[in-house]
C-alpha cells in the first residue's frame, strides 16, 4: 500500500513535551499543597487533555470545583512555560522536511488544548510545515474519536486508508484504527511498545527516519 498523507501527534511524537507538563502540573499541585509527582509517572497521565491531566494529578478526594480550579491554574501557568525545555525529537525536523520534498501534505491532530498546539507548532517548527494543525475544541470529541482525524483527511483531498497517522500512545493506535487510517508507533515517546501493539499499530519507528524506509509514499 501507498499512502498520500500524514497526520502526527504532538506530545510525544512529533516534541518532547513532558518536563514542561511536569513542572506545570507540579506548581499548580505546590500551590494547593498537595503531593507532587516524579516525571516518570506523567508519562502515563498525559494523553486524553488537560482536563483529564489535572484530574489525574490532583488526590483522588479533589473536590469538582477544585479540579475546575486547578485546571485554569494550569493553562496559565504553562502558557508562560510551555516552551522552556518542550523541543523536537531528534531526526523530526529532517523527517518532515523529507516528506515536504516528496510534496506529501501533513498535518497534526492532539488532545492537546488548540491554542497551546499552534503556539508551540508555530515555535518550533518552520511556517507552512503543516497544511492544518487541530488541538482540543469545544465541541469536537477527543481522540481515540476519528472525527478530527476523518476531517483533517478530508481538507487534504485524501482517503482515510491513504493516510499514515503517527502516534505514542494507545489514544493515537485507537484513533487511527477507529479512522481506517494505518498506524504507526513511535518508539521514543511517553509510552511502550507493548502499548502501542496490543492497540494496534501495524507498524513500530525506532527513529524519525525510519518513517520513509518503512512506509512508501506518492504524491497525490
Amino acid at each position: 500500500m501507498q499512502y498520500k498523507a500524514v497526520i502526527f501527534d504532538l506530545d510525544g511524537t512529533l516534541v518532547n513535551s513532558l518536563n514542561d507538563l511536569t513542572d506545570s502540573v507540579n506548581t499548580v499541585l505546590k500551590g494547593y499543597g498537595f503531593p507532587l509527582h516524579p516525571l516518570e509517572k506523567y508519562r502515563i497521565m498525559v494523553g486524553n487533555g488537560i482536563k483529564k491531566l489535572v484530574e489525574r494529578a490532583l488526590p483522588a478526594t479533589a473536590s469538582t470545583e477544585t479540579v475546575e480550579e486547578a485546571l485554569v491554574k494550569f493553562k496559565e501557568i504553562y502558557a508562560v512555560h510551555q516552551l522552556d525545555k518542550t523541543a523536537p525529537y531528534a531526526g523530526i525536523t529532517a523527517m518532515l522536511n523529507a516528506l515536504k520534498a516528496k510534496k506529501i501534505p501533513l498535518a497534526v491532530c492532539t488532545n492537546k488544548h488548540d491554542e497551546a498546539a499552534k503556539k508551540i507548532i508555530a515555535a518550533l517548527f518552520a511556517k507552512g510545515t503543516f497544511q492544518e494543525i487541530i488541538g482540543d475544541l469545544p465541541g469536537l470529541k477527543r481522540k481515540p474519536d476519528p472525527h478530527k482525524v476523518l476531517m483533517l483527511a478530508a481538507h487534504m483531498s485524501v482517503k482515510p486508508e491513504e493516510v499514515a497517522y503517527l502516534g505514542d500512545s494507545s489514544v493515537d493506535m485507537q484513533t487511527a484504527v477507529n479512522a481506517g487510517m494505518l498506524p504507526v508507533g513511535v518508539l521514543w515517546g511517553f509510552r511502550s511498545k507493548e502499548e502501542l501493539l496490543e492497540n494496534g499499530a501495524k507498524i513500530l519507528l525506532e527513529r524519525p527516519a525510519d518513517l520513509l524506509s518503512k512506509v512508501v509514499f506518492y504524491a497525490k
